[in-house]
C-alpha cells in the first residue's frame, strides 16, 4: 500500500532532500495521517520513490527510530509506533515550535481567533471558507441522527428492525444470483432512474397492496427516501416560495424545505390528520395513510380535498407513505396517488423500515411531466446508480415471494409487541400519557396529561433511570401540547416491560418532586 505525503511543501523548507522526507513522515506521524502500526515501505522502496540513495532513506529511518516515530521489527520492516499520533505524540514540541514561529510572523494567533469567534457561523464552521447560501442553510439546520445506546440503556427512539427476524439465508440468496454467475453481472451497469427489474417488481407490488396504477417507466430509485424529498424539493421550490408542511410533521421534510431556501407553511394537523386549507402555495407535503407522528388516518373526504387544492392551484402534492406495510388490524388505507386523476401527487416509498436501516434503497411513483426532470436532477448525483446489486438482490426477493413473506412474519411480530406497548403505557403510566389509537406503524404516538412544565424534568428523570424516547417538539415548528413517541420494533418483549417499568420510576421522581 502506498502512502501520500507532504514531500514537495517540505522539500521547499529543507535544504537536502533527506530532512525533507523526515520531516514529512514525522508530521504525518504527529497529525494522525500514518496512524499507529501502519507499515512504511522499504528502504528499496522510499528510494526509489523519492529520488534517494539507499543509505539516504535507511539515514531517514535511522532518526525517526532514535526520536520514537517508528520501530523496526526484524523480519518484517518499518513500523508507526503505537501512541505517538495526534496529540500525545513524541517530539511535539519542536513541531509546536515550529507552528509559533510560522504564527509570529503572520502577526500571532490570537487576533485570528477572535476574528473566527465573530465571524457568522456557518462560515467560520469551515475555517474560513465562504459557503454558499445553500451550504449555509444546511448548517443552520444540521442533521442529528439518535446515537446508539449502550449498557443496560433502553431507548424508545427509531433504531430499525431487529435483524434477528431477518430472512438472512434467503436475502443472501437473492445476493448470489443478482451477482450473476462468477460475477459476470457485477460489470452491468443500469440507468439512473434504478434497475428496471426492481422498478417493474414495485410497479407490481403496488398495483396489489396499494392499489396504485403504476409503470416502471413512472418509478425512479433513490438512496433512501430521503434523497427523493431532498431532490423533489430542489426541483420543486424556488428560494422564498412557500411549501406546505404538516405541523407536527417530518423534521428532515422541514429541514430539506428550509435548505433548499422555501419557507415553512406550518399545516395543522388534528386527531384526523392535515387540516385542509386554500394555502397559496404549490407544493404539500403529506402522511396520509399514517401521519407522522400523531398516527392520524386522513380520510376520504380530505384526500379529494387536498386532490382538488392541487388541482387548482397547479400544485404538486408529495405523499410520504413511510410505514404502510406494516398494519394489523383494520382495512389497508388507500394513498392518495390511488385516488389521483390529475397527475399532481408523487408517492413516496422506501425499504430501509420493511428490510434492514442500512440498505438505502427509496423510490418516488412520478407524474409523467416529472419523470425525465427527476431523471435529469439524479443523474447529477449519480450517474450510475448506487447498490445496483442490492437493488437487483431485492427484485429477486420480490419476484420470488420472500419479501412478502417477511411482511407477513413481522406484520405478526411487530402487530404483538405493539399492543403490547400501548397495553403497558395505559396500564403503568395512564396518568401520564394518553397513547393515540392505532392498527398500523412502528411507534407509538402519546400526549402528556401532566402539567407541561413537568414534561421536561419527566425526561431527564427518564434518562437519570436509563431510558428516553423522543420529543415531538423536534417534529414541529412552533409551540404545541407536550408529547412523546415511542418505537418498539428494535426492542423485545422483555425490554419493552423493562423500559416501561423505568418510564414508572422516572414519572414517580418527578411526582415525589412536585
Amino acid at each position: 500500500m502506498e502512502i501520500t505525503l507532504a514531500y514537495d511543501q517540505n522539500l521547499a523548507m529543507h535544504r537536502y532532500k533527506y530532512l525533507a522526507l523526515y520531516h514529512a513522515i514525522r508530521t504525518a506521524i504527529v497529525e494522525g495521517t500514518l496512524p499507529g502500526g501502519t507499515k512504511l515501505p522499504s528502504t528499496r522502496r522510499l528510494a526509489v520513490l523519492y529520488d534517494l540513495s539507499r543509505g539516504s532513506a535507511s539515514q531517514v529511518y535511522d532518526m525517526l527510530l532514535a526520536d520514537g516515530y517508528v520501530q523496526a521489527k526484524t523480519g518484517r520492516g518499518t513500523f508507526v509506533a503505537e501512541g505517538v499520533t495526534g496529540e500525545t505524540g513524541i517530539g511535539r514540541e519542536s513541531v509546536e515550535g515550529e507552528e509559533e514561529g510560522r504564527a509570529s510572523a503572520s502577526g500571532g494567533t490570537d487576533s485570528g481567533a477572535a476574528a473566527a469567534d465573530s465571524a457568522d457561523p456557518a462560515a467560520q464552521a469551515v475555517s474560513g471558507i465562504v459557503l454558499s447560501a445553500w451550504g449555509q442553510r444546511v448548517l443552520k439546520r444540521p442533521f442529528s441522527a439518535d446515537a446508539p445506546a449502550g449498557g443496560d440503556h433502553i431507548s424508545f427512539c427509531s433504531s430499525g428492525l431487529r435483524m434477528e427476524h431477518f430472512p438472512y439465508a434467503e436475502w443472501r440468496s437473492a445476493l448470489a444470483y443478482a451477482g450473476g454467475q462468477g460475477g459476470g453481472l457485477l460489470e452491468d451497469n443500469g440507468p439512473p432512474a434504478g434497475d428496471e427489474g426492481l422498478r417493474q417488481a414495485i410497479a407490481a407490488h403496488l398495483r396489489i397492496t396499494r392499489g396504485i396504477r403504476a409503470h416502471a417507466e413512472q418509478i425512479v430509485l433513490f438512496s433512501g427516501s430521503m434523497q427523493g424529498i431532498v431532490l423533489l424539493t430542489q426541483l420543486l421550490l424556488s428560494p422564498g416560495s412557500p411549501a406546505v408542511v404538516e405541523d407536527p410533521g417530518y423534521h428532515g421534510i422541514h429541514r430539506s424545505v428550509e435548505v433548499a431556501g422555501g419557507r415553512l407553511l406550518p399545516g395543522e394537523v388534528d386527531d384526523r390528520g392535515l387540516v385542509p386549507e386554500d394555502w397559496d402555495a404549490r407544493l404539500l407535503f403529506v402522511t396520509s395513510s399514517r401521519q407522522f407522528p400523531t398516527g392520524a388516518v386522513l380520510p376520504l373526504e380530505r384526500r379529494r380535498t387536498l386532490l382538488e387544492w392541487a388541482q387548482r392551484h397547479n400544485a404538486v402534492i408529495v405523499e410520504d407513505d413511510y410505514d404502510s406495510e406494516f398494519r394489523w388490524a383494520g382495512r389497508p388505507i388507500e394513498p392518495l396517488k390511488a385516488l389521483d386523476r390529475g397527475e399532481r401527487v408523487v408517492y413516496i416509498g422506501s425499504f430501509s423500515g420493511s428490510m434492514f436501516a442500512t440498505l438505502r434503497l427509496g423510490y418516488a411513483v412520478l407524474p409523467p411531466a416529472l419523470v425525465q426532470p427527476v431523471i435529469a436532477a439524479k443523474a447529477l448525483y449519480e450517474p450510475l446508480p448506487a447498490g445496483l446489486l442490492e437493488q437487483r438482490a431485492l427484485a429477486r426477493f420480490m419476484n420470488t415471494g420472500g419479501y412478502h413473506r417477511h411482511l407477513r412474519r413481522m406484520t405478526r411480530i411487530y402487530g404483538e409487541r405493539g399492543r403490547l406497548l400501548r397495553s403497558l403505557l395505559g396500564e403503568r403510566l395512564g396518568s401520564c400519557f394518553e397513547a393515540r389509537p392505532g392498527d398500523a406503524g412502528l411507534q407509538v404516538y402519546a400526549r402528556w396529561l401532566g402539567r407541561p412544565e413537568a414534561f421536561a424534568a419527566f425526561r431527564a428523570a427518564a434518562l437519570a433511570h436509563g431510558t428516553d424516547f423522543r420529543d415531538v417538539r423536534l417534529y414541529r415548528t412552533g409551540p404545541g401540547e407536550p408529547a412523546a413517541c415511542f418505537s418498539f420494533a428494535h426492542l423485545s418483549a422483555a425490554q419493552l416491560v423493562e423500559g416501561v417499568q423505568r418510564l414508572v420510576l422516572a414519572a414517580d421522581d418527578v411526582q415525589n418532586e412536585a
